[in-house]
């Protein structure tokens, strides 16, 4: 059976958002961290789910608190949960994201947050020599009814050393490249709600399988991986 979202996750965030202090927060922490508990079986119950059909070594449930050194924005705890799942390196390249938010605003993401400059320049390098094998991929039918387009930040041009006229310009000039899929309160707390992230996450595999390929060979298609 299941895990599932206690009910009492988005109604205690809502809470949190109306009095988002540390004096709230001290005297409700009890309930927070029972709450939390739960959510986290959840996923570590997706984490399960995963090792099925992929290899995940690690998962990483985020804390409450928010850093605020950076931040305009001074609140002090978050009003979600967030957690990563990340696949085993260096064969296995991406990873999977899953938030947990009230009022509509959860959703599962999935791809290349943050790659390294040099994974960056080996994408790139890639769609400029092919962009067949990528475009047949993410333009599939059945695909792109699961995760929709591919987004990212970008640059406004063409980065260094590429020509902002080449075909692939629109996939050459991200600087993420990242799927992600939106849930409704109604769909978190459903039963099956885990199957459904879990079924997602299945179908990304020919992106994830294409990219893994690229990040681990040079552009003659040579192993860059140590036997």
């Amino acid at each position: 059976m299941n895990e599932t979202i206690p009910r009492e996750t988005f109604s205690f965030f809502k809470r949190l958002e109306k009095n988002n202090n540390r004096d709230w927060f001290n005297d409700n922490k009890k309930e927070f961290k029972e709450i939390e508990a739960e959510v986290k079986q959840v996923y570590n119950q997706l984490f399960e789910l995963l090792n099925v059909h992929d290899d995940i070594d690690k998962m990483k449930m985020f804390r409450i608190y928010r850093d605020v050194r950076f931040s305009k924005n001074k609140l002090p705890y978050k009003t979600h949960f967030g957690g990563s799942f990340h696949r085993t390196k260096p064969k296995l390249r991406g990873g999977y994201y899953l938030h947990i938010q009230p009022n509509n605003e959860s959703f599962i993401a999935t791809g290349f947050w943050e790659p390294h400059k040099d994974d960056l320049l080996r994408i790139r390098k890639e769609f400029e020599q092919d962009d067949e094998d990528i475009r047949k991929i993410i333009n599939d039918k059945k695909f792109k009814t699961i995760w929709g387009e591919l987004v990212g930040d970008e640059v406004k041009t063409a980065p260094k050393g590429f020509s902002k006229e080449h075909k692939a310009i629109d996939l050459i000039k991200k600087k993420q490249f990242i799927f992600t899929k939106k849930y409704s309160d109604k769909e978190v707390l459903a039963p099956d709600f885990l199957n459904q992230v879990d079924k997602a996450f299945k179908a990304i595999r020919p992106y994830f399988n294409y990219m893994s390929d690229v990040l681990t060979t040079d552009l003659n298609g040579v192993s860059l991986l140590k036997d």
